[in-house]
């Protein structure tokens, strides 16, 4: 369970700057978004640690909706006016004609468009591409399958607004990572046309939790506890953990989109990245692994303020131009 050779993971420098995060990230995350705080307070947590994030110049934000549901769109400014010689002035449309469907993480039970600005402006901005961040429905209001429902949904509505499906790239973030796994497996087995990509950052992809991962230095972020929370408010009675719908780890892989995967060594959930990356392999999926030494769960949020994280979102972007998105 490697990352492929081609990839070299940056230097571990601004060690103050991780220490800092680490610190800060275990006291009011871990301590606090796990039982016994109510779901609503977690909720509350998040917007307010994600209130203030760096924002890139040049990206511009609005408000919309995309299937019926609550969404951000994050759209590379245009340019200046220009006058071509037929003498009608225009603008240079933004982004390069594809669209990345971002999908939040939070476990299913917080989170939204509001909280991962930072990973999806930055994203927008690198990637001179137009990113939409769908706030589909949490548990425990909606359980399985209504997130899935509503990311299809979204990929539905994209092609019916006239993009291809090779024009659109779907991405998230932990729970958002898996959510774009069983959507990208759920098109498949409608016999409808994959994206062009997929792009995870620490997925889940085995809601048995059977193989978590016991990182030297602790997971800065996430209480087991949590993520037994997340299982009995997100998963419906009846259901197995091992279901495919739900982890897409015991899903047949064969046809899914080319994947990218970028997981930091020191998480819990280090091992649902490895693990799947070596099935979707084995199953003929292109597939690109990459491991980051001393960071945790999702570290690309603190794109702008650490380097590690901006060389991700770079790497991100090479990924999506090599397959011509």
């Amino acid at each position: 369970m490697n990352a492929p050779a081609e990839f070299t993971p940056p230097a571990v420098e601004q060690t103050l700057l991780r220490t800092l995060l680490r610190g800060g990230l275990r006291l009011l995350f871990r301590g606090l978004v796990r039982p016994p705080m109510p779901i609503a307070g977690q909720r509350a947590v998040l917007r307010l640690l994600t209130a203030v994030s760096p924002a890139p110049r040049g990206v511009t934000r609005s408000a919309g909706t995309l299937a019926g549901r609550p969404c951000e769109w994050h759209r590379p400014q245009r340019g200046p006016l220009h006058r071509p010689q037929s003498g009608q002035w225009h603008r240079p449309q933004s982004g390069r004609g594809t669209v990345l469907l971002y999908l939040h993480g939070g476990a299913y039970l917080i989170g939204g468009p509001n909280t991962h600005r930072a990973i999806c402006s930055h994203l927008a901005k690198r990637g001179q591409l137009d990113v939409c961040a769908l706030d589909y429905r949490l548990a425990p209001e909606h359980q399985y399958p209504a997130a899935r429902e509503d990311a299809v949904a979204a990929f539905q509505a994209l092609i019916e607004q006239g993009y291809k499906p090779e024009q659109i790239v779907i991405g998230g973030d932990s729970a958002g990572g898996n959510l774009s796994l069983i959507t990208s497996l759920h098109l498949r087995d409608l016999g409808q046309a994959q994206p062009a990509a997929l792009v995870c950052f620490s997925p889940v992809t085995d809601f048995t939790g059977t193989q978590l991962h016991e990182p030297p230095a602790g997971d800065p972020l996430i209480q087991r506890t949590w993520v037994e929370q997340a299982l009995a408010l997100y998963c419906p009675a009846g259901l197995g953990h091992d279901d495919p719908g739900l982890s897409p780890q015991f899903a047949d892989l064969h046809g899914l989109a080319p994947l990218l995967i970028q997981v930091g060594e020191d998480e819990i959930l280090r091992n649902d990245s490895l693990r799947f990356a070596d099935k979707a392999r084995a199953a003929g999926v292109d597939v690109r692994l990459q491991r980051y030494p001393d960071l945790w769960h999702v570290f690309q949020a603190h794109a702008g303020l650490l380097r590690a994280a901006d060389f991700a979102l770079a790497e991100v972007v090479s990924f999506l131009r090599e397959r011509g998105c």
